[in-house]
């Protein structure tokens, strides 16, 4: 099954109202003088409207609030601000801070006295007898919203929504009667929290872990978390998080052994570090089968993550939404993504709006997160004043109406309800939902770190806490749930196993991770090993004009724009009438031809339906109705579909998702396309902590594919330069693969290729412009039936008896270097030869190259700036490999890729193909200005 057909439906978005802006004004306020005289007049949607009219000034000091003429509506509108704002007065701070109940909660603040409290009023549709006496009412609002759970959820639209909440908070007054052994197993779970913490704490000193101390309510919560997925039938939880807390979340939560841990602490496990390759234990990853205690088994992953925080996340909502294709599940409801931010990240680090922004876009929703925020109360050294404007750092979830449980940590019992609240919701709606966990830390940023320098008061109070585990403990003790002795007991368990498990692993260390290529793994039968072996990636002549058919037809009916008709025309017809392909029809090919042989493809990027040069037109659209109409979801006999995604205007979140979708799913072409290639860098986080790096640092693979538009053609600074060289330099050790095609059957191949090997790499391709309808950039159809991706092309009109220079080039350059070499007397001895792989550099093929040239001297020609493109790597690579110093021809080094002015342009590129293959006949020499673009 594939994507589209299974999980491509509409977006699942709440419904947006009209807002007030699109109202008539004077058709508002005479509409709310007459709430004012007679609430019950009016029917109930504007009767809460009005109740909660004076929200929007609770910013501005106004301590008082609009109040009905009667004693029920004053009434209605104190029960309607308890739901609104009694998160306010919420006791959510385990260091004790007191919230004072807001003036507009005051019964003041509604004409309402203490004499009122024994009136007897219509409670509406708390859980509460009618009539109830208003003391009763005030009771049951302030235990619901203002003790160790503060709610926000009145700013969700949907009334189901809202109504859904109220009738599993209220009723139990966000305080659930738990089961004697549902309060055991937390007490344990804590317990194995803490013990692990101390443990390390005495056996490694000195050594990081961010420690979880303070915030061990986590583990419960996440444990509890498990229980209730097993109860709604779900089959995976995807989880990412940073580094505080981590290991004890990988150990308790995912049950990674004592011993594998042990060994990471060790440093005993010499193959994560050979090459200089591993990373650091609280940023692995790892994957693993958890049964609950029902007896319902989890697949539960515990995505790697580096320093960058919050970036790994949207890698885990990508992975998410490609288990979610594979399990058929239309709701998304089989596989959950499972956030775990921290305070001072989640409302400061911009890639964290972004996903909120994706998270209900048709081509990224992946049915609603549940994010647990670790409070902390303090960024590493930073207040929270000084980290994020509003009141909360949660505020940002209020963009997509997520409700934003706010819960005290020193309440298990609490943080276990809002777990389970914001999962519940989230299967029911298919929104994401936040739990805000309030916690602190006990130690500094790190177990060698000394906070009383920056935070003396904070910590004064942190050194007199009594951690959690013993204050629940007695609590348990003192509702006689378990004896003191039985809390003893779990303590000394925990703490044996802890102390067999070092002994062993001194003696005999462990793998510490599960091994990536495992038969129960996605990526079975393939390997980490890189092959520079050929594949062979030709098609089948009938099966590409199969392709060619649906390429160039459109349904019964359907209306394409005029001026596409042309091209549909050539698109059915080249084939047939034997005419060159050009760039588009050479990756549509590719892509079908996967399509063909049950390869799914998805492509996603700022306008790639149509390609933001007009090339692509991957999507059609009906001049008359707008209707799409996707040709390459038409192939005759094609049993996988492919996937088009326009994105949303940024890169970073983006591409992070599109990596995590190719880990994944490594048998599906995953293609993230930038709208130009020097817009990668607004991904260069995911670029370099993800793409580059994560097999060496996770043993971690990915076959995700960058289409970065790429060349000089006088557009400026931000349109020519994707940053080859950049690219270049985080290459090493097979890490991924950079190519510069000059052809449409060049791409066409290397797109197959990615599939038919072996392994998975990240594909770099800087991918073209103006050569997208450059009448010699074309490829014919035998150059798809047979051969395959060629990593360098030699020069076919050389001989190599009469050439005294070798140009080696890549990319577009090419095409003006051979133009120019026409109208040179003696160009023909100058070779000019590509290199269509950059990296890993094809050695073998190169050398065969460069020895039908003897001796002949050796250039390189580029148009990026000195500093820039491939010159750096390609100079060391043949002084290194080949004993070669080759002389180079390019821009100045300059601090930006590329001139503002076209005319400047013309003549930089000018002056650089005389340099590198001579004067045009009755030229008498290059213009002084020309020599000097050279200078350094």
């Amino acid at each position: 099954m594939t994507e589209q057909s299974s999980n491509e439906s509409p977006s699942m978005a709440p419904a947006t109202h009209l807002s007030i802006n699109g109202w008539n004004g004077a058709f508002i306020e005479q509409m709310y003088a007459d709430w004012l005289r007679a609430p019950d007049a009016l029917d109930d949607s504007w009767k809460e409207f009005f109740r909660g009219f004076d929200l929007a000034r609770q910013g501005e000091g106004t301590p008082t609030v609009k109040v009905a003429n009667t004693l029920q509506g004053r009434v209605d509108s104190l029960i309607y601000h308890y739901r609104a704002t009694g998160h306010y007065a919420a006791e959510l701070d385990p260091l004790g801070t007191q919230r004072p109940l807001p003036a507009q909660l005051e019964l003041e603040s509604f004409d309402l006295t203490e004499r009122d409290l024994d009136e007897e009023i219509d409670p509406g549709h708390m859980p509460l007898a009618s009539p109830s006496q208003l003391r009763d009412v005030v009771d049951h609002l302030q235990r619901t919203y203002c003790r160790h759970v503060g709610v926000e959820y009145l700013h969700i639209e949907d009334r189901n929504q809202r109504r859904w909440l109220q009738d599993r908070m209220e009723p139990c007054a966000n305080r659930p009667t738990f089961e004697p052994q549902v309060r055991r197993r937390i007490l344990k779970h804590l317990v194995e929290a803490t013990t692990l913490e101390h443990f390390c704490n005495a056996r490694y000193v000195g050594k990081k872990r961010f420690s979880l101390e303070g915030a061990e309510s986590l583990i419960p919560m996440l444990r509890e978390f498990m229980e209730c997925a097993g109860e709604h039938d779900i089959e995976v939880v995807t989880i990412g998080m940073a580094h505080r807390g981590r290991i004890n979340v990988l150990v308790n939560v995912l049950r990674k052994s004592y011993a594998q841990l042990f060994t990471e602490f060790e440093e005993s496990w010499v193959e994560d570090f050979l090459e200089g390759g591993g990373d650091v234990k609280f940023h692995q990853g790892y994957s693993n089968d958890v049964t609950t205690d029902a007896g319902k088994s989890l697949h539960v992953t515990l995505a790697a993550n580096p320093s960058h925080l919050e970036f790994g996340h949207s890698v885990v909502l990508g992975k998410a939404r490609a288990r979610q294709r594979v399990q058929h599940a239309e709701d998304r409801g089989q596989c959950v993504p499972l956030l775990i931010h921290g305070d001072a990240s989640f409302p400061a680090q911009g890639i964290v709006s972004e996903m909120f922004n994706m998270a209900h876009l048709d081509g990224y929703t992946v049915g609603g997160s549940v994010h647990v925020v670790v409070n902390n109360q303090i960024g590493f050294t930073t207040d929270p004043v000084d980290g994020h404007s509003g009141s909360y750092c949660t505020d940002i979830a209020r963009m997509i109406q997520a409700p934003i449980f706010h819960v005290n940590g020193d309440d298990p019992e609490a943080c276990v309800h809002a777990m389970r609240l914001a999962l519940e919701f989230r299967q029911e709606f298919h929104n994401d939902a936040v739990v805000d966990l309030w916690c602190y830390r006990r130690h500094g940023h790190n177990e060698s770190d000394e906070p009383a320098y920056t935070q003396p008061v904070m910590y004064e109070r942190i050194a007199t806490k009594q951690p959690v585990t013993d204050t629940y403990g007695q609590r348990l003790i003192d509702d006689e749930v378990l004896a003191a002795e039985d809390r003893d007991a779990m303590v000394t368990a925990v703490r044996d196993a802890l102390d067999r498990s070092q002994s062993d692993t001194l003696e005999q260390p462990v793998a510490p991770r599960d091994m990536p290529f495992s038969t129960r793994s996605a990526w079975a039968g393939l390997t980490q090993a890189y092959d520079d072996r050929p594949v062979d990636t030709s098609v089948d002549r009938t099966r590409l004009e199969a392709i060619c058919a649906a390429l160039g037809s459109t349904p019964q009916g359907f209306s394409p724009h005029r001026k596409l008709e042309k091209l549909l025309a050539y698109r059915g017809s080249c084939m047939a009438d034997g005419q060159p392909l050009d760039w588009a029809m050479g990756e549509l090919l590719s892509w079908g031809s996967l399509l063909q042989e049950d390869t799914p493809v998805r492509l996603t990027g700022q306008d790639v339906q149509r390609g933001t040069i007009s090339h692509r037109h991957g999507v059609l659209f009906d001049a008359k109705d707008g209707t799409a109409h996707e040709s390459l979801n038409a192939i005759d006999g094609a049993s996988a579909r492919i996937c088009i995604h326009n994105s949303p205007l940024t890169e970073s979140a983006c591409l992070g998702f599109e990596y995590g979708y190719s880990q994944g799913d490594p048998n599906m072409l995953i293609i993230w396309e930038a709208q130009f290639g020097d817009f990668a860098n607004g991904a260069q986080v995911i670029i370099d902590q993800f793409i580059a790096s994560a097999e060496a640092k996770w043993k971690r693979s990915s076959g995700l594919v960058l289409l970065l538009p790429h060349g000089y053609e006088g557009q400026g600074p931000e349109h020519s330069s994707a940053r080859l060289g950049r690219f270049l330099s985080l290459c090493a050790n097979r890490n991924m693969i950079v190519i510069n095609p000059t052809t449409p059957a060049q791409l066409f191949h290397a797109m197959r290729r990615q599939i038919h090997r072996s392994f998975r790499k990240p594909l770099v391709v800087m991918s073209p412009k103006s050569l997208l309808r450059h009448p010699q950039a074309t490829s014919s159809m035998e150059d798809l039936t047979s051969g395959t991706f060629q990593p360098v092309i030699d020069d076919g009109n050389a001989a190599p008896g009469g050439v005294s220079r070798v140009v080696l080039c890549s990319g577009k350059i090419y095409y003006d270097l051979i133009a120019h070499r026409q109208l040179v007397s003696d160009g023909q001895a100058t070779a000019i030869v590509r290199i269509e792989e950059l990296y890993p550099l094809p050695r073998a093929a190169l050398a065969d190259v460069l020895a039908r040239y003897g001796d002949a001297e050796l250039t390189w020609v580029q148009e990026e700036p000195e500093n820039m493109g491939a010159w750096q790597f390609i100079s060391a690579a043949l002084r290194d490999e080949f004993g070669r110093n080759p002389t180079q021809v390019c821009r100045r080094a300059a601090c930006t890729p590329a001139v503002a002015s076209a005319k400047m342009h013309a003549r930089e590129q000018h002056a650089i193909l005389i340099k590198a293959v001579g004067l045009p006949v009755d030229t008498d020499d290059a213009e002084p200005e020309e020599r000097g673009l050279f200078e350094s």
